[in-house]
């Protein structure tokens, strides 16, 4: 069936767009004008190419920025009074995704079939996660589905801006690091045997640095799958340990105590804690709920630890801010601005202003930590490759000074 790109204006003058498939445009017309809209315009689309394996979607799951287009789009047209089945299956027509299109799809059934939106979110749980299902019931029970849906794509977009920053500080290293081992690799599997067999042709004594040099070689070239294998394996036990209860504790309370790591690490999950709790609490989703669902996402066994613990004190009658102080985690100045929310019983609005400052706070972590490890790659990569490089020709220098 041919697809036709529209473009329509609501009921409250918002301006729409999408795609949707019909067997002609005075169909998608018909539609259209059915759910409300008006100086509709409509254009055929295309059909491309589609190259297999350069998928525009798939794999049962969907990408952020869809989710959060969604979200908006969403919003505005629920704002704008058109029916939630409606609205679904304009979103769905125009899903690039076939995987979110047919999930889609799907919840419109079944919220057709007396199910809540809620409910029928809650069924592909790799495209709508707890966060999302727990909000979206709020927004249906308190009647502020469209509010609630603004707040979600506004709290997607922030998790995501956080993600890209910390991805982006481990992608720098991580590159560097494996251009140096695979210069080094290539320099000691195939140009150091060129130089130590026209050493052996020359004969004599020499140097050290060279003898080690070629030593590293011979053993490189002799073990490399034995090595290869042992890297490996090695990665495959940490994940086993890291799988186990234990692993993931010991390992986790590592990273937190790593000397530049560890403060990055600490930061991005006070800002998602306090992110996320705050959304949620603002939304209208119980304490406890909330608790629960921040824990699970958490993302580090200590921090999930401390989330408990603040829960079971809560349901002893405890406040927030005394167990948050007695984890370790929390940095004071957190504990304290919690504090202060109880008891002017604004904290849903405490924990957004101490989720913003953090953000930047990562900002200012991840710009720090690139900072320092620009020059310590540098020094890293040129004292290894410029080692090898002197340590081959010290021989050289040595000849001419002979022959000299």
């Amino acid at each position: 069936m041919p697809k036709f790109t529209w473009e329509a204006r609501t009921k409250a003058g918002a301006q729409q767009k999408g795609v949707m498939e019909a067997a002609n445009e005075a169909m998608v017309e018909a539609q259209l004008k059915k759910f409300g809209f008006t100086n509709i315009t409509i254009k055929s689309e295309k059909a491309g190419i589609n190259i297999p394996f350069l998928g525009k979607g798939g794999g049962g799951s969907v990408d952020t920025k869809d989710l959060v287009v969604f979200t908006r789009q969403f919003a505005t047209m629920i704002d704008s009074g058109l029916p939630l089945v409606q609205c679904l299956d304009i979103l769905a027509s125009q899903q690039q995704n076939k995987s979110f299109r047919a999930a889609l799809y799907n919840i419109k059934e079944s919220v057709e079939s007396g199910s809540t939106f809620a409910d029928a979110l809650a069924k592909h749980p790799r495209m709508f996660d707890q966060l999302y299902v727990n909000l979206i019931a709020a927004g249906e029970v308190g009647g502020i589905l469209d509010t609630i849906l603004n707040r979600l794509a506004a709290y997607i977009e922030k998790a995501m801006k956080l993600k890209k920053q910390v991805k982006g500080a481990m992608v720098y290293p991580a590159t560097i690091i494996s251009i140096a081992v695979l210069v080094i690799g290539v320099i000691l599997v195939f140009v150091i045997p060129t130089f130590a067999k026209m050493f052996d042709d020359f004969g004599g004594t020499l140097p050290a640095p060279t003898l080690i040099v070629i030593a590293m070689s011979n053993f490189l070239k002799k073990y490399i799958l034995v090595i290869i294998a042992a890297i490996y394996g090695i990665k495959v036990a940490i994940g086993k340990y890291y799988a186990t209860p234990v692993g993931r504790k010991t390992m986790d309370r590592m990273f937190l105590k790593m000397p530049v790591i560890g403060i990055l690490i600490r930061k991005v999950a006070v800002a998602k804690f306090t992110r996320t709790l705050g959304t949620m609490i603002s939304s209208g989703v119980p304490i406890m709920d909330g608790l629960e669902i921040v824990a699970k996402t958490a993302g580090n066994k200590i921090v999930e630890e401390a989330i408990y613990k603040v829960r079971q004190a809560i349901s002893e009658g405890k406040t927030m801010a005394e167990p948050l102080g007695e984890s370790g985690v929390f940095p004071p100045m957190v504990v304290q601005m919690i504090s202060v929310g109880e008891a002017t019983g604004a904290m849903d609005a405490m924990l957004n202003k101490i989720a913003d400052f953090y953000d930047d706070e990562v900002d200012d972590a991840v710009g720090n930590l690139t900072a320092m490890m620009e020059p310590l790659l540098m020094v890293f990569l040129g004292t290894t490759v410029g080692g090898l490089v002197v340590a081959m020709y010290l021989p050289i220098f040595k000849l001419a000074g002979a022959v000299g």
